[in-house]
């Protein structure tokens, strides 16, 4: 009898669980699945008559957040704007420390972080200020190409160290501690980093979870080099550059790349066109670029140009349009879509 019902049971198994999949009796069939999407919207745009006085033409590059600023290099000049109002704050057209005065020129990167204002040009310079005074600290670089910098195109300060972007393929890593009002112009970097491709571009870069992450536009890929690594080998590294972990892209060429609260807000090329693209950060550091928002435009309209920096302020995204000379702030909308499995 037993044997009977160890046989019955074997066969009428499958069929019971068959049955439940026909009929929905599952829990989790009966469960909704919530989908959430994402879409922009034009909000305002910063452009240069927004700029009290000015009578230059805006030239955005390099942009930066810090305690609800927003940084944005403009040709010669630093502009400060507040990030919530978008009211003109600040000019800052030259460096000025004690008696020695630099005008500032041909800017192209610009960082935020820990009270200090990191400020890039191709004139081979980083340009060190006190984020609340605007006073001169320090100059990295004296000008000449074949000293410190073969011009700076692209800069970024955390966790205590500061990365210099310069011409080609090199990256020089700088500890923040020696930049001091005293420190020598001729700073030797504790590492070197190779960006495996490169020439004159600038260069997007920001850091997570304690990698470095490059917006490798020439390697079409996004380059990270984790920063525990770079400390280890840094001797070595002023002889042999430490090369980055990526993926290979075919006809990508990131841009810009930042980090905000929940993404990795990103520019990136493809071909002739520009797309805006947010990917979660916990699967982009992981390699795992599945984007959850990609456009070139605003609801079929008003195309990007070359966005060559991004930054993201609550549900506001700043991009750098170069190409349409013009701040972008675009609001980010989610909505989301329940599936009701019946």
């Amino acid at each position: 009898m037993e044997l009977k019902y160890k046989l019955y049971m074997k066969h009428i198994l499958p069929l019971i669980l068959a049955l439940c999949l026909f009929t929905n009796c599952s829990k989790d069939d009966a469960t909704s699945k919530d989908y959430t999407y994402y879409y922009p919207t034009d909000e305002a745009s910063i452009t240069n008559e927004n700029i009290p006085g000015s009578t230059e033409a805006f030239d955005p590059k390099g942009i930066a957040l810090s305690n609800e600023k927003l940084y944005v290099v403009n040709g010669n000049v630093l502009e400060i704007f507040n990030a919530v109002t978008l009211a003109h704050i600040k000019t800052i057209k030259e460096y000025t420390k004690g008696t020695t005065t630099i005008p500032l020129t041909s800017l192209t990167s610009v960082s935020v972080d820990n009270g200090r204002i990191y400020l890039g040009t191709t004139e081979s310079r980083l340009f060190v200020f006190d984020e609340t005074t605007n006073a001169g600290i320090s100059t990295v670089g004296n000008g000449q190409w074949w000293q410190t910098f073969v011009h700076v195109f692209g800069v970024v300060a955390k966790d205590g160290l500061v990365f210099v972007k310069e011409k080609e393929k090199s990256i020089k890593v700088f500890e923040t501690s020696q930049i001091t009002e005293t420190s020598d112009w001729n700073l030797k970097p504790i590492a070197k980093l190779n960006t495996l491709n490169g020439y004159t571009e600038i260069y997007s870069m920001d850091v997570l979870d304690g990698n470095l992450v490059v917006g490798g536009r020439d390697a079409k890929s996004y380059l990270q080099y984790n920063i525990a690594k770079i400390k280890a080998n840094a001797a070595n590294s002023l002889t042999t550059p430490i090369e980055p972990e990526k993926v290979q892209f075919v006809d990508i060429k990131p841009i810009a790349v930042s980090f905000s609260k929940d993404f990795a807000v990103t520019s990136e090329n493809v071909g002739s066109v520009s797309y805006l693209k947010l990917y979660p950060k916990a699967d982009f550091i992981k390699m795992n670029y599945k984007a959850v928002l990609s456009v070139s435009d605003i609801l079929g309209q008003n195309a990007f140009g070359t966005i060559v920096g991004t930054a993201q302020l609550d549900d506001r995204i700043f991009l750098s349009d170069n190409t349409n000379k013009k701040i972008r702030v675009i609001k980010l909308n989610k909505s989301t879509i329940a599936e009701q499995n019946n």
